[in-house]
């Protein structure tokens, strides 16, 4: 697997990818996620720049996650903000394998110290993903959704 910025050459294929209608409700459309990417967050702390991938198996999109970075913010340097995997590519692992390209690139820089997600409190598939690779529920919640945090250094 690889992720590959959403560019110009590839956003067409990524807003394609769809979960399955159950799940619609879970996950923003990956063409908002795209749009809003182009500007980013602001808080009590700072800008946060979202980073938008498409994630390809053999040059095909199966997948898609955005990440927020903001190396100054006290709690969440980063903060995922989108994880989904395609419906027909869903149940092959390709939802662990691209949390844990993002995980490793996190690791890889020693200003991210803390990484936040948030999912509906419903979602029992990303509750549990989550947990097996180390974050935590502090017990809040962010926007109406379950937050969780995962303390890198």
């Amino acid at each position: 697997m690889e992720l590959r910025p959403a560019a110009a050459q590839n956003w067409k294929a990524l807003i394609r990818l769809k979960v399955g209608d159950d799940q619609a409700h879970f996950v923003a459309s990956n063409l908002y996620s795209i749009a809003e990417a182009q500007f980013g967050f602001d808080d009590d702390e700072g800008h946060c720049d979202f980073h938008p991938f498409g994630a390809y198996v053999d040059d095909q999109p199966v997948g898609f996650v955005m990440y927020c970075i903001n190396f100054d913010h006290s709690r969440f340097q980063a903060f995922i903000a989108r994880l989904m995997v395609d419906g027909q590519f869903q149940g092959r692992g390709y939802g662990r394998e691209i949390m844990q390209l993002v995980l490793k690139s996190f690791r890889e820089d020693e200003r991210i110290r803390n990484v936040g997600i948030s999912y509906e409190p419903e979602n029992e598939v990303a509750r549990k993903l989550y947990a097996s690779l180390g974050f935590v529920e502090p017990g809040e919640m962010v926007d109406g959704e379950t937050l969780a945090a995962l303390k890198l250094r």
